[in-house]
């Protein structure tokens, strides 16, 4: 198994991380959202409500993550609210291909094609395997709510 990189982190409650859990962005409700998804790990208490509005462009304009549980999927659901605005359908869905990879392959967000922000941050989650889920709830998420707008019942 490849070695977490040494990250300049005071462990897994990192300063990016703490503010983003102590001061989290995006929890205002989206009025008319097109994409919603609520996920929930009955197993840890960890939820997330995550609501998008795209614009006339299909970029996303709106975005609410408002999430509970534990501090790192409050952090993450704020830092990926964070990194949504402005971007398209195809663009999200690699954002969370590349997140994905950060956080299960052990591929640093410097190997990556494209900064990832903040989210760079959450590499140190990977220290602590349980907890991957925890930053991982949010792009579930995400993923699923862009599954249904793609393929809404009729």
């Amino acid at each position: 198994m490849p070695q977490v990189p040494d990250l300049p982190l005071d462990g897994l409650y990192g300063e990016k991380i703490m503010d983003h859990y102590r001061n989290p962005r995006n929890r205002e409700q989206v009025p008319d959202p097109s994409l919603e998804a609520e996920e929930f790990n009955p197993f840890c208490g960890d939820r997330i409500i995550l609501q998008l509005r795209l614009d006339g462009q299909g970029k996303v304009s709106l975005v609410s993550a408002v999430s509970e549980g534990c501090s790192i999927i409050q952090a993450t659901a704020s830092m990926m609210g964070e990194a949504l605005r402005g971007k398209t359908l195809p663009e999200l869905e690699d954002l969370s291909r590349r997140f994905h990879s950060m956080m299960r392959d052990n591929r640093s967000a410097d190997e990556a094609a494209e900064p990832m922000g903040d989210l760079e941050a959450l590499q140190v989650v990977r220290r602590y395997p349980v907890r991957i889920k925890c930053a991982l709830l949010p792009w579930v998420a995400l993923e699923e709510g862009i599954k249904r707008f793609r393929s809404p019942t009729s």
